[in-house]
C-alpha cells in the first residue's frame, strides 16, 4: 500500500508532528512497508484458530493477603526528605484559587 505525501502530512497531523517535505518525502516508503507488513499479519489469522488472551491457562497469580504490622510512623517520618506536621512535605504542584 503507497501512501501519498498527503496521507503522511494527515497522519503526521493527527500524531501532532510537524514534518518537513524531506521528511514526508522519507517517512512514506517506511508508513506504506508498516502498512503492508500489519496486512500480512491480518492474513495469517486463520478461520479454524480460536482467539487467545494468553497462550498459558492463568490461576490465581496474585499472592495471598498476609497482613502484617506496618513500620512505626516515626521511622518512615525519618527517611523521608522533608517532614511537615508529622507528614511527608511534598512540592505543591497546584496553585490555590482565590
Amino acid at each position: 500500500m503507497a501512501l501519498s505525501d498527503d496521507e503522511v502530512r494527515h497522519v503526521a497531523s493527527l500524531a501532532r508532528l510537524a514534518l518537513t517535505d524531506d521528511e514526508v518525502t522519507a517517512l512514506a516508503p517506511q508508513l506504506s512497508a508498516i502498512l503492508d507488513y500489519a496486512e500480512q499479519v491480518g492474513e495469517v489469522a486463520a478461520a479454524d484458530v480460536p482467539p487467545t488472551t494468553h497462550p498459558f491457562a492463568l490461576t490465581n497469580v496474585s499472592r495471598p493477603d498476609d497482613p502484617s504490622p506496618s513500620m512505626p510512623r516515626e521511622d518512615v517520618l525519618a527517611m523521608a526528605p522533608q517532614v511537615e506536621q508529622d507528614r511527608f512535605a511534598v512540592p505543591r504542584i497546584v496553585a490555590e484559587e482565590g
